[in-house]
């Protein structure tokens, strides 16, 4: 096992996007590759729409809870949700998040104000080391699926080059993981992933230990 990689994920979303599922394929990648991995789920209110939150820890690490302040990536299933994780961020921390809204039940019914996502994403910006966006969902049903959300944000972030291993081994997880007649829109979202993201950051040499 490769453990000199201290390095701490976040995922936050809404229940149905497939957050659990994106960070199950990030820890069985990160095996695959030869590092020790803790992953750790918050179901939450999953079956009513309610917040999903899970993380994924690469090295030496030993507890699989990321403290506020602590995480060095945070990917976002949706843009409020984006915000609300600003707490576990720090000044380097890189965000990556889907700009699509989805609009609570409070706010369908009037009784609560949604703000506008490009003024939620101004307030992220600053306070992190780098912000990523992309309209995911869009992504997703170019590559024949709604629910390839997670595909998609997994090639978005193996692209930013912070992992410590290829995008080509978390492909080979999707290729290999996820059910037979789903494989081929989840490596297509994947790869658009990974394509929104490489338009937006200069290519990154891969860091190994």
């Amino acid at each position: 096992m490769n453990d000199s990689v201290q390095l701490k994920i976040y995922f936050t979303g809404v229940g149905g996007q497939g957050t659990l599922l994106a960070s199950r394929v990030l820890g069985e990648a990160a095996m695959t590759a030869g590092y020790a991995v803790l992953v750790s789920e918050t179901h939450g209110m999953a079956q009513r729409g309610g917040v999903v939150t899970s993380t994924v820890i690469i090295g030496a690490l030993a507890s699989p809870i990321i403290s506020p302040g602590e995480a060095d990536i945070v990917v976002s299933f949706e843009a409020l949700e984006a915000f609300r994780a600003l707490s576990r961020c720090h000044s380097q921390t890189v965000v990556i998040t889907n700009t699509a809204a989805i609009i609570p039940y409070s706010v369908a019914i009037g009784q609560a104000h949604y703000p506008a996502v490009e003024r939620l994403m101004e307030l992220i910006a600053p306070q992190v080391g780098q912000l990523l966006t992309l309209g995911a969902e869009t992504l997703a049903q170019q590559a024949g699926s709604s629910l390839a959300v997670n595909m998609v944000l997994l090639g978005a972030l193996a692209q930013t080059g912070r992992l410590p291993f290829p995008g080509k081994i978390i492909a080979g997880v999707i290729a290999t993981r996820t059910p037979p007649k789903h494989v081929d829109t989840n490596l297509r979202a994947f790869q658009l992933g990974q394509e929104a993201i490489a338009r937006q950051v200069p290519p990154r040499k891969l860091k190994t230990a």
